[in-house]
């Protein structure tokens, strides 16, 4: 299943640059390969190696600097889940599903389900009378002033530090993910309980081999850090100073993959352990392109370069994006409503 945006508003030309982002929508093999290794098999040596430290008895201060690099891994290995679930990790569809299935496994996450949600994603994303759909909830100025004093204390909550990047990633890894999303088809439901029942077997085997307390003292905190790291990138990704929303009658796609999504200016190694997802722009202009040709085909198409950079220091700000002002056309804090009614009133 790969997303095409022309197919979403057949109304709005292709611009031209969109064709020149055609050639970095190839697989490559060989390069794929190795990121499943370079991925991999040093995430499992380090669980291997918690383990060990875990049942020696050691300080478990000496165990968690491992958890860090192994949820930064865990990241790492969504996202190779993510491209297969766009079809654009390897170039066979069987393959994508096959490997797809075992990273959703490893993530907590099942393939079909998710690919289904995700997709919606992409074919809503900047488009104010389709929110809901794989998103953050964003509520518009107006909408918050309207409602209830239950309904802005719940979204209030909902959009606080703690739980937005603390309670919300462990839930959602933990315990949303283990059942069917809204709209879901018979193979999306197959899906979930394929990989709830691998995740089963696997609690089962570890409890048999390594014992219950050791498998919590190593997977929870890999889970977490990586629930938390995750959230926040995307997040970032689509709540940011700047962002584009339009109601649907004027929802350009085009504009909503440039405008929508932001470049995330990261640091090397950060860069690496996320799988280039920070040029998120450029996946939402064509996400067919896996994430080992993001760069590439951003330093080659002049027009995906004049998107503003988030930085980390500024991508902090974000946090007090809290509702979308439409007269203003950007993101707004709720500090900002000080003294302001409904329209009406």
């Amino acid at each position: 299943m790969v997303f095409n945006p022309v197919l979403v508003a057949s109304h709005v030309a292709r611009p031209p640059w969109y064709q020149d982002t055609a050639k970095y929508a190839h697989c490559n093999v060989p390069i794929a390969i190795r990121q499943l290794a370079t991925t991999l098999i040093p995430y499992f040596l380090l669980l291997a190696l918690m383990i060990r430290m875990v049942k020696s008895s050691l300080s478990y201060w000496f165990v968690l600097p491992l958890a860090v690099v192994a949820a930064a891994l865990f990241v790492r290995i969504f996202i190779i889940f993510h491209d297969c679930t766009h079809g654009s990790f390897l170039p066979s569809p069987r393959w994508n599903t096959r490997v797809g299935f075992f990273c959703g496994i490893l993530t907590f996450t099942a393939f079909y389900d998710w690919r289904r949600s995700h997709a919606g994603h992409h074919i809503t994303v900047g488009d104010l009378d389709r929110r809901g759909m794989g998103d953050i909830t964003t509520m518009t100025v107006q909408e918050y002033l309207s409602a209830g004093p239950l309904q802005r204390l719940a979204y209030r909550l909902y959009r606080s530090p703690p739980v937005m990047f603390g309670i919300g990633p462990a839930y959602y890894f933990l315990l949303r993910n283990r059942w069917p999303g809204k709209g879901a088809h018979r193979q999306d439901i197959h899906s979930v309980v394929i990989t709830d029942l691998a995740l089963l077997a696997l609690a089962a085997l570890a409890l048999l081999t390594i014992g219950w307390r050791t498998y919590l003292l190593v997977q929870l905190p890999v889970l977490l850090l990586a629930a938390t790291f995750g959230v926040w990138l995307f997040y970032i990704q689509h709540q940011f100073e700047g962002v584009y929303w339009e109601r649907h009658e004027a929802w350009d796609p085009w504009k909503a993959a440039l405008e929508g999504a932001s470049y995330y200016r990261l640091p090397a190694i950060l860069q690496w352990l996320s799988g280039n997802i920070g040029f998120h722009h450029v996946h939402h202009a064509r996400p067919g392109i896996p994430n080992y040709n993001l760069q590439r085909c951003y330093d080659e198409v002049p027009v995906l370069k004049k998107v503003h950079p988030v930085t980390v220091i500024g991508s902090l700000r974000s946090i007090h994006c809290n509702l979308w002002d439409e007269e203003r056309r950007q993101l707004v804090s709720f500090r900002s409503l000080k003294g302001r009614a409904p329209r009406g009133r």
